[in-house]
């Protein structure tokens, strides 16, 4: 569903490690002609995993973009061709927190700021967790600390702004609805 609005073409404008950017043109519903850059990602998945005693593993790591050490739930950009996204949400926490979820379910899939990029991201409850050959992927996650906290804990500090990022609020959210409802 596209209301009327086509996209005519796009060309690279840069293409890197984690993204592309591209300029695309479109014609509005009338016959007008725009433009917008956009940033094509591959997608990311993130896990909301809770231990034995119900608590949320996180990790803090160190996000160059805004220069600062964020507290996060475990993600990972699907990077791998044609990996599902279940396959990849496992291969983050090992990654990560050196664990594997044996119950695994999707809590849903969202656009992370569709204003200017075509990212989907697939968040998924774990459970039943076991310890797996943590396998470190990049110098960031060479220096996180994993953190556990509640789900009390983790509202508070959504409420009061100390977490802030939007895959583990939305994830946090929906698992807590989840949890709640079991």
């Amino acid at each position: 569903m596209t209301g009327g609005f086509r996209r005519l073409d796009e060309r690279v404008v840069h293409s890197g490690h984690i993204f592309d950017l591209v300029t695309a043109r479109f014609t509005s519903p009338e016959g007008d002609v725009f433009e917008r850059d956009i940033v094509r990602h591959p997608g990311a998945v993130s896990v909301v995993p809770l231990d034995a005693d119900g608590r949320i593993v996180m990790v803090r790591q160190y996000r160059p973009a805004l220069d600062e050490l964020l507290l996060e739930i475990p993600a990972g950009k699907r990077d791998v061709a044609d990996e599902p996204p279940e396959v990849t949400a496992q291969r983050e926490l090992a990654e990560e927190i050196g664990m594997r979820a044996r119950d695994l379910r999707l809590l849903g899939t969202f656009a992370n700021a569709p204003g200017f990029s075509d990212e989907l991201s697939w968040v998924y409850l774990g459970r039943d967790l076991q310890t797996v050959p943590r396998e470190v992927q990049g110098i960031e996650e060479s220096h996180l600390v994993i953190e556990r906290v509640t789900f009390a804990e983790a509202r508070t500090m959504i409420a009061d702004g100390r977490l802030t990022d939007t895959k583990s609020i939305v994830g946090i959210l929906l698992a807590a609805s989840m949890v709640d409802g079991d």
